[in-house]
């Protein structure tokens, strides 16, 4: 039986057995602790005007975040009315969820090994980097995760993953996410 204790995941590992050693040697960093690395991952669904309808979408939203992240996911709430949208303060509107530490790296790990691969015309992911060092992406379906059951899904949520590194630059982002097999079409 494995001890929990003993358990690294897979990226993990290898970031620190290699990629640490690659971006070091690529970028001629003198220091160690310049090596970029991977911060957290944020993952939201926005519910939107189904949930302003039926309040329980963001709750089916959120059941679904926690599936896919395997953490408890958190409903999101509007903070102030808006008459033309029908939405009032407090009133939930999506889910959200922060993974950190192991549980980020499995995530990372399924999102690039088997969600990303069943995205349907998937032609590799444009850099989308704010310029902070962080990179944005969006999936049209929460769908592509293989902890959803197709046939018990009530309503496919477009999902957002933000993957927030230490890195200054979006060069250097890029190159740490190149180094985890991330898919960039460029």
């Amino acid at each position: 039986m494995l001890d929990a204790t003993q358990y690294t995941p897979r990226l993990k590992a290898k970031y620190k057995d290699e990629i640490r050693a690659a971006l070091k040697e690529e970028f001629s960093y003198k220091n160690d602790m310049q090596i970029p690395g991977l911060e957290k991952i944020v993952l939201n669904i926005g519910a939107g005007a189904e949930a302003v309808k039926d309040s329980k979408k963001a709750k089916s939203a959120a059941d679904d975040l926690t599936l896919i992240a395997g953490q408890q996911a958190v409903i999101t709430k509007a903070k102030k009315s808006i008459a033309g949208f029908r939405v009032r303060e407090d009133m939930p509107l999506g889910a959200k969820v922060t993974l950190r530490a192991d549980r980020m790296y499995d995530f990372l790990d399924r999102l690039i090994t088997i969600a990303l691969p069943r995205v349907r015309d998937f032609r590799g992911l444009k850099p989308s980097f704010d310029g902070n060092g962080n990179f944005a992406m969006g999936l049209k379906e929460h769908i592509v995760f293989p902890e959803i059951n197709f046939d018990k899904v009530d309503e496919v949520w477009g999902m957002d993953i933000i993957i927030v590194t230490t890195a200054k630059t979006d060069a250097e982002a890029k190159a740490l996410l190149k180094h985890f097999n991330m898919p960039f079409s460029s």
